[in-house]
């Protein structure tokens, strides 16, 4: 007898447990600007970050990210006129999140491509490297259905040739490179 009111209350319980973890959105939607750090050279570049993120579970979501990043070459603080570089992200991976009435915040580990190019005067060099991203950052709720990313904080690694290794087959080399990036989130459904 014992068993089965001890199983008849833990029926009963599971509701309340169901209840007790707030909703999160099926999808939420990232844009925003996106400031870059690039190394080896030291390049500071402007841009733009975008993701869409489909969630799972509560805490766990599949993140795909893409980013496109525009500037030029600075040598020794004097920018080189006629000259530009572009830098291109395109990933994807595990986005874990920690939701809350008012924040969120949030870590993910994507891997894809970069791609990036230089041009002057007409003529152009460009290349496709591996990429892998790892960081976080904090969404502030407006409401069921919009957020702002507060802050997003990434380390961005990538393996493009150098010079003038990039005309020649030959080893890629490692890039410790920075990205920041702030905007909407909007959030659709909720499970």
């Amino acid at each position: 007898m014992r068993k089965v009111i001890l199983i008849c209350s833990s029926l009963l319980l599971i509701p309340l447990f169901a209840m007790a973890q707030p909703e999160y959105p099926n999808v939420e939607i990232f844009g925003g600007y996106s400031f870059f750090r690039a190394n080896p050279d030291g390049i500071n570049l402007n841009g733009w970050e975008a993701s869409v993120t489909g969630n799972i579970t509560h805490y766990f979501g599949i993140e795909g990210n893409f980013g496109g990043h525009y500037g030029s070459p600075n040598i020794y603080g004097i920018d080189i006129p006629y000259a530009d570089v572009t830098h291109h992200t395109f990933m994807v991976g595990p986005k874990l999140t920690y939701r809350s009435d008012r924040v969120a915040p949030f870590a993910h580990f994507l891997i894809g491509a970069a791609r990036a190019g230089t041009g002057a005067f007409g003529a152009s060099i460009s290349d496709t490297a591996l990429a892998t991203v790892l960081g976080g950052g904090i969404d502030i709720h407006l409401n069921d259905s919009l957020a702002i990313r507060a802050f997003q904080a990434d380390y961005l690694m990538t393996r493009f040739k150098t010079s003038p290794q990039i005309f020649f087959s030959g080893f890629d080399e490692r890039q410790n490179n920075f990205r920041l990036s702030a905007g909407l989130v909007i959030k659709l459904g909720n499970r």
